[in-house]
């Protein structure tokens, strides 16, 4: 017999991925798009803009919702061609990790999915009080997959020196 409050059969059958940039969706996409297809699964793609709560924002809200809409076009584009069904959620919120899952209950995940890597970028994004309340508040499970490239885990000189270039860009978006 099986209880309403059992958990899904496969986490990723319904994924909720958070999402930063072009470049990290690119990552997160080849980490988690064949295992979602796999799964007969859907996600849903989220990008959350950070609002600095009454402190100037680093990049205009304009700039952000842009890098979110490139990175969205490259997620409907691959996850087409895998025959996976998704939809993109532009989020916007002053807590991370809250905005993240108070959304991913709203779509009824299975689970909050990411991939990390060592830019800087990614850590700012899920710093460690984001991170230890992705996995140690919420009560979605949370999926950390590993690269699926080792080359693309941000751990080269040239790819943190882009980091930081684009740190204006990308600060505060989990999108991831």
């Amino acid at each position: 017999m099986v209880e309403d409050d059992a958990p899904p059969s496969n986490l990723l059958s319904r994924p909720f991925v958070p999402v930063a940039s072009v470049d990290d969706a690119e990552i997160t996409l080849d980490a988690v798009l064949d295992r979602v297809a796999a799964a007969g699964g859907r996600m849903t793609v989220a990008h959350v803009v950070e609002k600095a709560g009454g402190a100037p924002d680093a990049a205009s809200v304009e700039q952000r919702e842009g890098i979110a809409e490139e990175a969205f076009e490259l997620v409907r584009e691959r996850a087409g061609a895998a025959g996976v069904e998704v939809e993109t959620e532009l989020l916007y919120g002053t807590d991370v990790a809250e905005t993240l899952v108070s959304a991913a209950h709203e779509v009824d995940a299975t689970a909050i999915v990411f991939t990390p890597r060592g830019h800087k970028w990614w850590w700012d994004l899920f710093s460690e009080d984001v991170a230890d309340a992705l996995v140690h508040e919420s009560d979605l499970p949370v999926v950390v997959l590993p690269s699926p490239d080792p080359a693309t885990d941000g751990t080269d000189a040239t790819a943190d020196d882009d980091a930081d270039d684009a740190d204006t860009e990308d600060e505060g978006h989990v999108d991831e």
